[in-house]
């Protein structure tokens, strides 16, 4: 009982941080919803690719964006031991059973970033995993904004590539063409990225990475996603046996009468 009470106060919680966060969002996909998302590859079932994601999120994303629904000792579902999280994952000094807060105030983050970084536990549900894996890998330098950086998905992006280092940098490189369907308007299309320092990570292992990243963001989102595919797919196989029961109960019953 108390584990499902507690599976309902989690969506209910993330329920209420999707909602609060529906203007930001709404916003950020009409700026960047022209872009084609490239598909996210789904490794929840892999604890591997959770713990390398869970590794990279706390040494890459955990400085500036919480965790809230998310407890440290939530980790050992993907295989971790309490030793394992402490010694590897927990870089504020805090404990086993904490959630994955940061140490940065809100009043400190509005100072540096102009407003607080949005809480990345149910990020996956609220975006969705194909934007997130397509807006990590297309980050390019841009010396016209704040930053530094811009990106294709999210154009003009407040936030810098803090995956600079494994990728490297780039630069975008567009095209002005002609709009196929009105042809007094000019395109600015995009054709393709120039690497101008490599990163340490090749493109390949570079995107697997991200994979991994977005796999164990898609997990915090919903640690218990897999569990409930698995009842979901018990319950339409009990359905359709009782259903097919049910048919030939009542051919049998009907049988003698015409």
């Amino acid at each position: 009982m108390k584990y499902i009470l507690h599976t309902v106060k989690r969506s209910f919680q993330a329920i209420a941080l999707v909602a609060a966060m529906g203007f930001s969002l709404g916003t950020a996909q009409a700026a960047g919803g022209d872009f084609p998302l490239d598909k996210a590859p789904d490794r929840v079932s892999s604890n591997a690719a959770l713990q390398n994601g869970a590794k990279l999120y706390v040494n890459y994303c955990a400085g500036c964006h919480s965790a809230v629904n998310v407890r440290y000792s939530s980790l050992r579902d993907i295989g971790l031991t309490d030793q394992q999280i402490k010694d590897n994952l927990i870089l504020n000094g805090g404990k086993v059973g904490d959630v994955m807060t940061v140490a940065m105030t809100p009043k400190e983050a509005k100072a540096w970033f102009g407003k607080v970084p949005p809480d990345l536990s149910v990020e996956a549900r609220a975006r969705g995993t194909d934007w997130i894996y397509t807006y990590l890998r297309t980050y390019y330098q841009d010396d016209s904004t704040p930053t530094g950086w811009n990106n294709l998905v999210y154009p003009n992006v407040g936030m810098p590539h803090a995956l600079w280092q494994l990728q490297g940098i780039r630069t975008a490189k567009f095209e002005d063409r002609k709009d196929p369907h009105d042809e007094s308007r000019i395109q600015h299309v995009f054709v393709g990225f120039d690497q101008v320092t490599p990163g340490t990570m090749k493109p390949q292992e570079y995107d697997d990475n991200i994979a991994d990243l977005v796999s164990f963001m898609s997990w915090m989102a919903e640690p218990v996603q897999l569990q409930r595919k698995r009842i979901g797919v018990v319950v339409l196989l009990f359905l359709a046996i009782f259903t097919f029961m049910a048919w030939r109960l009542n051919k049998a019953y009907w049988k003698d009468i015409k």
